[in-house]
């Protein structure tokens, strides 16, 4: 499992290893180009119920933890389907799978 910083908030944002990585890709590659989009997850079951939507934007702190050494494989098909996510005005919704919970 690894871990999403954003920001200056002490929280952290769990996030299982392979999407985590996916999602670095997508979100370095926007983020490079100067554009910004939002990215939601629903709260796990130890949270109170509903979801959080974050603004990432290039001027704004994001830190990527990963508690594997080596990156994983990429899929291409699961990149592309973030960062087609990423272009629409929801955003992208991390799958519920994938999420691990939040401080």
């Amino acid at each position: 499992m690894g871990f999403l910083f954003y920001g200056s908030s002490e929280h952290e944002i769990e996030i299982e290893d392979v999407a985590l990585a996916h999602l670095k890709v997508v979100i370095a590659t926007k983020l490079r180009r100067n554009e910004s989009f939002t990215l939601s997850w629903r709260h796990d079951e130890g949270q109170p119920r509903g979801r959080s939507t974050i603004w990432l934007h290039p001027s704004i702190q994001l830190r990527f933890e990963f508690a594997e050494p080596e990156p994983p494989q990429l899929d291409p098909a699961r990149i592309q389907a973030y960062a087609n996510s990423a272009n629409t005005s929801g955003g992208i919704l991390i799958p519920d799978e994938h999420i691990l919970g939040s401080a």
